[in-house]
C-alpha cells in the first residue's frame, strides 16, 4: 500500500480515510479508467443489473459532484439523451451535462431543475448525503430528509415507467416513504452494489416502473 508522506501533520481520521482510499481497488481503477470518482462503479453495477437507462433518456443527478454518476449516465443515454446535475459543491464542467450549483433543499431548487428539464425525466438519481455528526440517529434522520425530498421531486418529474435511485442508510428506510414509493412504482427494493464498501452503512433505494402520482 502506498504510504502517506505527511502522516504526522494529519489527524487520525484523515490518515485512516486516506489510507483506505489508497488501498481501495475501485479508487485505483477509477484513476486508471479516467472516471471522476469510484462512485461511478456503483452506478455501473446497478445499471448492469437493473437497466435504468435507455438511449435518448433524460436524467437528473442530485448530489452530483464530483461527477462520477453523471459520467456514467451520459455514456448510457448517449448523445441524444440529457443529463442535468445539481450539487452545492463545485462541479468541473462536463461536456453534455447541464449543471446547477445549488443546495437541493433550497426552496427554489426543484422549480429551477424543472425549468432546465423542460419536460419529464426518465431517471432521477440521488447520491446526496448530509454531513455526518457521528450520532447515528441524527445522521439517519438527515439522510432520510434528503431521500424524502428527492423522492418527492422524482414523483413530480418522472415519466411513466421511469426509475428513481437514492442513497439511504442501513437502519431501515422510513416506512412512510417506502409505502409511498410502493404505491407509485411497480417495484421498490434496497440494493447494495459491490462497489459500495462492505463496512459502509450506505444502501440504495431503487424504485422502477413509475405508475404516475397517486392522489
Amino acid at each position: 500500500m502506498a504510504r502517506l508522506k505527511d502522516q504526522k501533520t494529519r489527524t487520525l481520521s484523515s490518515r485512516t480515510w486516506l489510507e483506505r482510499q489508497l488501498a481501495d481497488p475501485y479508487v485505483a481503477r477509477a484513476k486508471r479508467e479516467g472516471y471522476r470518482s469510484r462512485a461511478a462503479y456503483k452506478l455501473i453495477e446497478v445499471d448492469d443489473k437493473y437497466r435504468l437507462f435507455k438511449h435518448g433518456g433524460r436524467v437528473v443527478d442530485l448530489g452530483a459532484a464530483p461527477g462520477g454518476w453523471s459520467e456514467i449516465a451520459l455514456k448510457r443515454v448517449g448523445p441524444s439523451g440529457r443529463v442535468i446535475a445539481l450539487d452545492i459543491l463545485d462541479f468541473k464542467p462536463m461536456v453534455g451535462v447541464e449543471f446547477l450549483k445549488l443546495d437541493f433543499l433550497d426552496d427554489s431548487a426543484p422549480d429551477r431543475l424543472k425549468e432546465m428539464l423542460g419536460g419529464k425525466a426518465d431517471v432521477v438519481l440521488s447520491d446526496m448525503a448530509a454531513n455526518t455528526t457521528g450520532h447515528r440517529q441524527t445522521d439517519h434522520l438527515r439522510i432520510m430528509a434528503l431521500a424524502e425530498a428527492a423522492a418527492q421531486f422524482a414523483c413530480e418529474v418522472l415519466a411513466k415507467g421511469g426509475a428513481f435511485l437514492c442513497k439511504v442508510l442501513q437502519g431501515g428506510t422510513e416506512a412512510k416513504l417506502l409505502a409511498e414509493l410502493k404505491r407509485d412504482f411497480e417495484t421498490v427494493k434496497h440494493v447494495k452494489p459491490p462497489a459500495s464498501r462492505a463496512d459502509s452503512a450506505e444502501l440504495y433505494l431503487l424504485a422502477k416502473g413509475f405508475r404516475g402520482r397517486s392522489a
